[in-house]
């Protein structure tokens, strides 16, 4: 059973739509096509948010024109609130592969002021978009285009993003970036993004500090609920959400012809 009701589950997945939305969307029949060109899989998907009039099988060959002239494999989002209700299985019959199920989980920002605070030795830096893309990527590994695409997409994003890093005070007077995060409130729902911690650092608690100063922070701005998605697989960071409160909410996962390429 939920930890939410319906509706709230509703805003939650469309809070998270608006927070990840890339300049490169547009609707076709009841499919939101999004193209960005980064790595967040959720802005280069389709996600089918109405049943429109065509079957899914005859919007496939239409979406695959548009992500093959965007040079991106095409991929769908599998939510509860996909339609039509089978849609998961028409996607199967036509050969596309489940993978990466994902976890949304939610929590309750009451008493937020309760989380641990930011120890002295730490200090959140405020960034703007190209610089904290540059720092996620360079953390992640991700080729300059990847980057610039995330940039382009907190800068044009509906919801007004907020990017920090988190550093440590250093013998010189410099800071030393250890981890950064964002967040991204729309009313009194914000979600949070791009948790990562440098692989040196690691193990220390930092994400925990980050998050916890993050949310917080999303507190004191008017936020009531907090919701992130993460990797079913990823029992490191279940754990850690799980500590900050977060339990999950609803699931999804992706499907493409050749998951490998996604």
């Amino acid at each position: 059973m939920s930890v939410l009701p319906p509706q709230r589950l509703a805003q939650v997945e469309d809070a998270s739509l608006n927070a990840s939305a890339p300049p490169q969307q547009f609707w076709m029949d009841g499919w939101l096509l999004r193209l960005s060109p980064g790595k967040a899989k959720r802005a280069r998907c389709i996600n089918a948010l109405a049943p429109g009039l065509a079957t899914p099988a005859a919007k496939l060959v239409r979406a695959q024109r548009y992500f093959d002239a965007a040079g991106l494999p095409l991929i769908v989002r599998v939510t509860p609130f996909s339609q039509p209700a089978n849609l998961d299985e028409a996607l199967a019959a036509a050969g596309l592969q489940r993978f990466d199920p994902t976890e949304v989980l939610v929590a309750d920002l009451a008493g937020a002021d309760r989380l641990a605070p930011l120890p002295e030795h730490l200090e959140l830096q405020a960034l703007d978009h190209a610089v904290f893309a540059g720092i996620v990527g360079a953390l992640r590994g991700s080729p300059p285009s990847e980057q610039r695409a995330q940039a382009e997409r907190l800068a044009t994003c509906p919801v007004p993003y907020r990017g920090f890093a988190l550093g440590e005070r250093v013998g010189d007077g410099s800071t030393r970036i250890l981890a950064c995060g964002q967040y991204a409130r729309e009313a009194d729902l914000v979600g949070l993004y791009d948790i990562c911690t440098a692989p040196a650092a690691r193990r220390n608690g930092l994400a925990l500090a980050l998050c916890s100063a993050l949310l917080r922070a999303a507190a004191a701005e008017g936020a009531c609920s907090a919701y992130l998605q993460v990797d079913a697989g990823n029992a490191a960071a279940l754990a850690l959400y799980r500590r900050l409160g977060f339990v999950e909410a609803y699931r999804y996962h992706y499907r493409a012809a050749e998951p490998g390429r996604s």
